[in-house]
């Protein structure tokens, strides 16, 4: 007995039977909501017809059927099944997508890409791992952002025990990025164009022991970092200090 291959080869029959289960789910679930509903504006979107729908999932591909609705007065189309599981303008579902982020914010997409498939048996483009990823970081940075306007606009400052030395530093440092990052920059090159996008890496630590030769020692726990290629890295590291993000 060859167990390894046993072993694909159970996962791979598992996660068949779970996409067959997940596609009865999801066409149990795509029935018509009536003949109308509403639109994001309030008008009534009628209902056409039903629209099928292929997408990737931690089991494998399914597709299935969703409910079509139009709006007259908008010009727009309404498939309020894509709105409720989360799958507007996109072919992957919400646990894939987790993963593909994970991934992608750890190491390059073409090696996300790779794992994925050797890991979770997902198989996608390395682009859509790129595609996802980046989105994904751009829904967690607006989210920060509004978090560190709230916490500046409240003064909301979290209540600490009395520290001798807090330590505030930063650096920044050119990466290289993708040229449409660089569009419109100036670079040092004797052409001028930009390969690299400045990145700025804040830490916040206390200080309240020394080492046998008396020299100041970072407290691990307090120490927190933060980094992020935007020119108001000032307001980043002040809602750290004030328990933002």
């Amino acid at each position: 007995m060859d167990l390894e291959a046993s072993e694909w080869a159970v996962r791979a029959g598992m996660h068949g039977v779970g996409a067959v289960l997940l596609t009865k789910l999801l066409s149990n679930e795509g029935g018509s909501s009536g003949l109308s509903v509403n639109c994001s504006a309030g008008h009534t979107a009628t209902f056409v017809d039903y629209r099928s729908k292929e997408i990737i999932t931690v089991v494998g591909a399914v597709a299935f059927r969703r409910a079509y609705y139009y709006c007259e007065q908008c010009g727009e189309g309404i498939l309020p099944q894509d709105v409720a599981l989360d799958l507007v303008s996109t072919s992957f579902s919400p646990g894939v997508r987790r993963l593909m982020g994970r991934v992608g914010g750890k190491e390059s997409f073409s090696a996300g890409c790779r794992h994925l498939e050797e890991l979770a048996g997902i198989k996608v483009q390395t682009k859509a791992v790129e595609r996802v990823a980046e989105g994904i970081g751009a829904e967690l940075e607006l989210l920060g952002r509004r978090e560190r306007q709230r916490a500046i606009a409240e003064q909301n400052v979290m209540p600490l025990k009395s520290i001798a030395k807090l330590y505030v530093s930063f650096d920044g440092t050119g990466v290289p990025v993708i040229k449409r990052e660089t569009e419109g920059r100036r670079g040092k090159s004797a052409t001028g164009e930009a390969h690299t996008r400045e990145v700025k890496l804040g830490c916040v630590f206390t200080q309240t022991e020394v080492d046998r030769e008396g020299h100041p020692v970072r407290d691990e726990a307090s120490t927190t970092y933060v980094g992020a290629i935007e020119t108001e890295f000032g307001w980043r590291i002040y809602g750290k200090l004030n328990g933002a993000d």
